[in-house]
């Protein structure tokens, strides 16, 4: 009960942050930068949405072969519908609750083709860190690429940041962290024949395994030629997305990198990125002489295009699996 409130809390949260930024970000607006605001959605032309939703669809099948790609090591070889299915199921749960499409995946995963729930978990970690670790490398691109108009905001920003840090604080969490796990450590050795402790221990060995997946991949060049090609149409989704909207149609690649960057961190910030990823679009693209009110449209157009081929998708792929699995269920 205690973690279904605290769940339903940490829901309630990023979706009132999200709705927060969306009044920040729109409360300015006069009647004319309104008008201005629908003039822009009409003249979208929709038509070239359709490569963004291709191009996504293809970064979501990327994943799916990058993802089987971390359990061969492990000995198992699901099938790529199954997986590909998963995927797009996960990120429809990731719209409803945090972290709630790695469960699903893993849980419908596990079910329809028999591998353990807790490697699945572990190759989504690893995942993870693979993705932190590419999106660093775009923030490096972008600050290479563009350091005369970004770099030295950023270091500015950096600097004010560590600079208003509170490094007593800094060092009674890590002392804090630092006592939690030794005292874990100490009770997990004082109880080693404990039920649940066992458990603990199995699971854990478990994620250690998918974890560690990643080290023994028989083919890393596929693996890093998906990882490549997961941020790439990342990447030309965007790119493709600014021809849609007259007003940024002008734009090429550098910002597109920009947007990629900042998009992905509001995408995080806020449930499904509601108001957030608007809001990190729109001051973004300031930066590269388009308007608040230009800006904050096409972010709303693009947000739309992805949370809508998620919906879709999603809904799609709950009822299709089902279906394909039926001798499996019977």
């Amino acid at each position: 009960m205690k973690k279904h409130l605290v769940s339903i809390l940490q829901y309630l949260f990023f979706l009132g942050l999200g709705i927060g930024l969306i009044w920040y970000s729109s409360k300015d607006l006069s009647s004319q930068q309104v008008e201005q605001m629908k003039n822009s959605f009409a003249q979208t032309k929709f038509l070239y949405i359709l490569p963004v939703i291709f191009a996504l669809l293809l970064s979501h099948f990327s994943r799916t072969l990058r993802w089987i790609l971390l359990m061969k090591p492990l000995g198992f070889n699901p099938g790529i519908t199954n997986t590909y299915l998963t995927v797009l199921i996960g990120y429809f749960f990731n719209l409803l609750m945090p972290r709630l499409g790695e469960v699903m995946k893993c849980t419908l995963l596990a079910k329809y083709e028999k591998i353990p729930t807790d490697k699945l978990i572990g190759t989504i970690v690893a995942e993870r860190a693979v993705d932190v670790v590419c999106l660093l490398v775009v923030v490096l691109i972008m600050i290479i690429t563009q350091f005369s108009l970004l770099g030295e905001t950023t270091l500015i920003a950096l600097k004010n940041l560590i600079a208003g840090a509170s490094w007593i604080k800094l060092v009674l969490y890590l002392l804090l962290i630092t006592v939690l796990l030794f005292g874990i450590r100490w009770y997990f050795a004082k109880n080693k024949r404990n039920k649940i402790v066992l458990i603990i221990r199995k699971f854990n060995r478990g994620i250690g395994q998918g974890l560690m997946s990643i080290r023994s991949i028989h083919k890393p060049g596929p693996f890093i030629f998906h990882t490549f090609s997961i941020w790439f149409l990342y990447l030309l989704s965007i790119y493709l997305g600014f021809k849609a909207f007259p007003e940024v149609a002008h734009l090429d690649f550098n910002p597109s990198i920009s947007v990629l960057v900042f998009g992905s961190i509001g995408m995080m910030a806020t449930q499904g990125g509601i108001g957030a990823y608007q809001f990190a679009i729109q001051k973004t693209l300031l930066l590269y002489g388009i308007s608040a009110v230009s800006g904050l449209a096409f972010g709303w157009v693009i947000w739309g295009a992805q949370t809508a081929i998620v919906l879709l998708a999603g809904i799609v792929s709950l009822l299709v699996l089902p279906f394909l699995n039926r001798n499996k269920n019977a």
